[in-house]
């Protein structure tokens, strides 16, 4: 496969618009080619909103046809795996047969998601009928079923550069799920990150699917990860990073943010003992924002 650098938005190979780098390998300090593309504000909009006119139809796909795709690209994955892993490999010091493991791991995951599609238990709607005369206290017509949110934005982990990367569990999911996937690429393996891109999208291609299903965005500092979070079309982030980057993107998060009450050592400090944020959370069983 041929490495070009540029953004992939939707089917279109984009240059750069705001800078370019280029990647290194840590081990030997050796510079990498190509020079890789960094996109800004009107990169971001144009592969958001191509998501956001691709989700209605990718959503309403037949379970089938989603499975099949999701089948596809781990197939892909697997016909690179040497390729990919020995970019991998120069991207990061490692060596080349951690990153096999790491890439049958990732098709695996494709293909957990594709069984999980076809059997389509997760549409099943559960419906707990209204009690009126119960006593102590009537019960409310209690009805719950799943559904694909909207566009979601992935930014790519950089401690797995495959398997919690572009092809990882965070887009395996979302694509499962029904949501086109807008993906920020981790700078530290960029050349990774096209290959695993471009079999995610010559997927897309060839299963039929609308070209907004998925997008691969690169950008430098904190201003385009900024603007993929506030995007108002887009509907749910996943996000691997620090504790800064995490309470940046749920300030800039335009819905409300949830979290479990877990235990205290594992929240960031800002969140132990008050709420600033005023974030949706469980306090002794009870749903609050104080």
């Amino acid at each position: 496969m041929t490495l070009t650098g540029e953004l992939l938005i939707g089917a279109a190979d984009v240059a750069a618009t705001a800078g370019t780098m280029k990647a290194l390998n840590p081990a030997t300090g050796e510079v990498i080619e190509p020079e890789f593309a960094f996109g800004g504000a009107a990169e971001v909009d144009r592969a958001i909103r191509l998501a956001d006119r691709a989700f209605d139809s990718y959503s309403h796909t037949a379970l089938a046809e989603r499975a099949a795709f999701l089948d596809l690209v781990a197939d892909k994955l697997e016909a690179v795996k040497d390729e990919l892993a020995a970019r991998t490999s120069l991207e990061t010091g490692l060596s080349a047969a951690q990153f096999e493991g790491e890439i049958l791991r990732s098709a695996a995951n494709f293909r957990k998601f594709a069984g999980v599609v076809r059997q389509g238990r997760f549409l099943q709607a559960a419906i707990d009928p209204a009690q009126p005369d119960r006593q102590p206290a009537p019960r409310m017509d209690h009805r719950l079923q799943k559904m694909a949110l909207g566009p979601v934005v992935i930014f790519g982990a950089g401690n797995f550069p495959v398997s919690y990367s572009v092809a990882g569990g965070d887009t395996a999911s979302a694509l499962a799920a029904g949501c086109p996937v807008v993906l920020k690429a981790r700078n530290a393996h960029p050349g990774a990150s096209e290959i695993e891109g471009r079999v995610i999208r010559e997927a897309v291609t060839e299963a039929g699917l609308h070209e907004g299903v998925f997008s691969l965005i690169r950008g430098a500092g904190n201003e385009i990860g900024e603007t993929l979070v506030g995007h108002p079309l887009v509907r749910a982030v996943t996000f691997t990073g620090s504790a800064g980057g995490g309470m940046t993107a749920i300030e800039r998060f335009p819905r409300p943010v949830t979290y479990q009450n877990f235990p205290d050592e594992l929240l960031p400090e800002s969140l132990r003992e008050a709420n600033p944020l005023h974030l949706w959370r469980l306090v002794d069983g009870e749903l609050t924002r104080d």
